[in-house]
């Protein structure tokens, strides 16, 4: 009993309870153990009779199949269940093998009715109930997919007098199920069904011409045409190829059954779904090779910039975790309560393709014990390695968990934000400008709230918040005389970002803390930190270069180019060329704005 009364008082919300009343406790508690996958509690089912907490392994949060979320051990569920008396609004499963104790209904709501229970449940539903959101939000339904997106590789053409033999071997070569042959009376099509039925299994030679045995006319589909409208009309046509045609009518691809076939797995549920049950660390690195084909189909389908940055940002999440788990069968548990935070864009959920990965770790304590910290340690290589493999490269700065500045106890990261403050110079404003903007991912260390309540007392340190104005100003957009734009610039640098700066300052500088841009500007105007016209001119700002960097890179992974944020102007189309302008002059202006904050002479 001693030892389930020692473990209880280490959480909330038992950790404020009298060793007196834990050993109660401890007396009432049974035990139950989990294999992996088994359900503890089911959506919609028998209302929990109990009060759950993890005591071994981890289970995982599911609502309508997707997981939201996974608990590590010292954590509850069941507590909303189990007050109210109606069916679970989660699935709760085990994610790995798992040991819970379970508290009798009058022992939880004892402990639940007290003030400290009373804010643990708050709270839980409150991060729950936000998660759910962001997972939701984040998975846009696949039908919104347009056949054109679905287009990986130029078609491939021969002539109706070329020898079946060559039209295969260029098939094999190129890897293609079908060739298009350029006839007088205008396409033909050869499919690697017409070499099964009319060469291998037929009487046709591979000596004669590809018109013998190629289909013609051929249907088409337009590249605007949603996927599932194409597959309607394959089906209709009892064909199993469909050239894609752009607005000229000109030939950009082909797609294949297969291809509508496997759409599930290419949408932002599949592709997360194959992230979250990979079996190796390479199975995970496949399923996150298709993210560049998925974030082109979704911005091809309309989506907004913001959409498609929770979208990333989710899947990348989703990774971590897994990788996480993989790296935690290398080396065991944990050996004290932790938590991955996301840093810098993952945090601000602004992810894009040419995103570098920004993370930390934080784990239970005051010091830095040398057998903890090493664990943490190796935990971090693993996963920072395993997401670059995933195609999100190493910060140039090394803001990585496998970086000992990084990767903290508790204790630490509570007086490094403090020391942000105390201590403001250029570095504390960098670790500020990088630490501030966090979320956490996985690990069950309530390290949010503490972090939470430093950054909310931003404007009590007048100091800090004028040396922060001027950094807001680090990077600026890159307008030369008369506002002109020059020929070709890094549209992070200088568009982006100065919107991220000034939307964090006016954030902090008035208690906000909430991480994405486009949040901080809405929360800005609402609380009157920012006047209404300068915060929706710089939302707009925001979204309009955030469109244009997805775009540039859509376009790079199309062309099968290498990711950058280098745009130029000129390659845009007059009216966007122009919004760009004056966004830009937008965000110089809000600049000059801060000059009030900075002392003459800083």
């Amino acid at each position: 009993m001693d030892d389930v009364a020692a473990f209880l008082g280490r959480f909330p919300p038992f950790d404020h309870l009298s060793q007196e009343e834990l050993v109660q406790i401890a007396v009432a508690v049974r035990e139950r153990s989990y294999a992996a996958g088994e359900d503890a509690l089911v959506e919609d089912g028998e209302p929990a009779s109990h009060l759950f907490v993890i005591r071994s392994g981890s289970m995982e949060l599911v609502h309508q199949e997707e997981v939201i979320d996974v608990l590590e051990p010292g954590e509850c569920f069941g507590h909303p269940s189990l007050l109210t008396g109606l069916a679970p609004a989660f699935t709760v499963r085990a994610h790995e093998a798992a040991t819970c104790y379970l508290l009798p209904r009058e022992v939880a709501l004892d402990v639940l009715g007290r003030p400290d229970g009373a804010s643990y449940v708050a709270l839980t539903l409150r991060e729950r109930l936000t998660r759910t959101g962001h997972t939701v939000h984040a998975l846009p339904e696949v039908r919104t997919l347009r056949i054109g997106s679905l287009i990986t590789s130029p078609p491939i053409f021969c002539e109706p007098e070329t020898e079946i033999r060559k039209a295969a071997h260029a098939m094999r070569d190129f890897n293609v199920s079908a060739v298009l042959v350029r006839g007088r009376d205008g396409l033909g099509i050869l499919t690697d069904s017409d070499l099964r039925e009319k060469v291998v299994a037929g009487d046709i030679s591979v000596d004669a011409p590809v018109s013998e045995i190629m289909s013609s006319p051929v249907v088409t589909t337009p590249a605007y045409r949603l996927a599932v409208e194409a597959s309607i009309q394959m089906m209709n046509a009892g064909v199993h190829h469909l050239p894609v045609l752009d607005e000229l009518q000109n030939v950009i691809g082909i797609v294949s059954a297969a291809d509508l076939m496997n759409l599930e797995t290419l949408s932002p549920f599949g592709i997360r779904r194959a992230l979250a049950r990979a079996e190796t660390e390479d199975t995970l690195v496949e399923a996150a090779a298709q993210l560049p084909r998925t974030f082109v189909a979704l911005l091809d389908a309309g989506l907004d910039a913001a959409s498609i940055g929770r979208v990333l940002s989710l899947q990348s999440d989703t990774a971590t975790e897994r990788l996480l788990d993989f790296a935690a069968e290398r080396h065991g548990p944990a050996p004290v309560p932790w938590a991955w935070l996301a840093l810098g864009s993952t945090a601000r959920r602004e992810l894009t393709l040419a995103s570098d990965q920004d993370n930390a770790l934080a784990y239970a304590g005051d010091g830095r014990d040398p057998e903890i910290d090493g664990y943490f340690e190796r935990i971090g290589t693993d996963v920072n390695a395993g997401l670059a493999r995933c195609g999100l490269g190493a910060d140039a700065a090394d803001v990585l968990a496998r970086n000992a500045e990084w990767r903290m106890s508790e204790g630490e990261w509570l007086r490094i934000f403090e020391e942000c403050f105390e201590q403001p110079d250029r570095s504390h404003l960098v670790r500020a400008a990088v630490s501030f903007d966090f979320r956490h991912v996985a690990g069950g260390l309530d390290i949010v709230p503490p972090l939470v309540e430093r950054i909310r007392a931003t404007p009590q340190h007048p100091d800090f918040v004028a040396r922060l104005a001027r950094t807001a100003t680090d990077f600026k957009p890159p307008l030369r005389f008369r506002g002109k734009l020059p020929h070709s610039f890094d549209i992070k640098r200088g568009g982006t970002m100065p919107i991220v700066n000034l939307a964090r300052f006016h954030a902090l500088t008035h208690g906000i803390t909430i991480s994405p841009t486009r949040d901080r500007l809405v929360a800005a105007k609402e609380t009157r930190a920012l006047d209404g016209q300068t915060a929706t001119a710089l939302r707009e700002a925001f979204d309009l270069v955030s469109k244009i960097r997805y775009e540039h890179q859509a376009s790079q992974v199309q062309a099968g180019r290498p990711l950058d944020n280098l745009v130029d102007p000129e390659e845009l189309p007059p009216l966007a060329r122009l919004d760009l302008r004056e966004a830009l002059r937008t965000v110089a202006a809000a600049q000059k704005q801060l000059g009030h904050y900075v002392p003459l002479g800083m």
